[in-house]
């Protein structure tokens, strides 16, 4: 399909409804015509694919698209082979849900030192817990291979996932 005849129509088009503007709008309108060829051409040959496009949705087994051969458009006709419809994969099993917790409570005596204790105390205080949640919380960590820091007076023990326990001592030499 040839675009020029419709370019140059609206180029016509274009002069003849400034020629009543005089010989400088005609000029005009003719620079601009030449300036606004390349748009044209684009704007119909959207025109023209969309219409491909709408008339390929109107077909049950065929296609019609625009393509280019130079500057003209040419409309192509081609037969699609039904497909089967896509069936979308399974969705993955949901991970097994955790084993509960057994909810039946065990009572121990844990000896302390009174300045470990004040010192647990403080500590569960400042994040809103009793000092046996704390505990609690403290002792899971460690079954779940957490990092566990313990300060013992002057001494810092540090227990890791692995089991290793590492030792350091703080104070003061003269």
């Amino acid at each position: 399909m040839e675009l020029t005849p419709f370019v140059e129509r609206l180029r016509r088009d274009l002069s003849d409804a400034a020629a009543a503007g005089g010989p400088e709008a005609q000029a005009a309108a003719e620079r601009l015509a030449l300036a606004l060829d390349p748009a044209t051409r684009m704007m119909l040959l959207e025109a023209l694919s969309q219409a491909a496009a709408e008339i390929t949705g109107e077909l049950d087994a065929d296609a019609v698209d625009v393509r280019m051969n130079g500057r003209e458009p040419e409309f192509v006709v081609s037969h699609v082979e039904p497909t089967a419809p896509i069936t979308p994969p399974a969705p993955p099993t949901p991970p097994a849900p955790p084993e509960p917790e057994d909810d039946s409570q065990s009572r121990i005596t844990l000896r302390l030192p009174e300045s470990v204790k004040v010192r647990a105390e403080e500590a569960a205080t400042s994040i809103g817990q009793s000092l046996n949640a704390w505990l609690v919380d403290a002792v899971r960590d460690a079954l779940d291979g957490r990092r566990i820091d313990l300060e013992v007076g002057s001494s810092r023990i540090t227990v890791t996932g692995d089991g290793v326990r590492r030792k350091q001592i703080r104070g003061w030499v003269s």
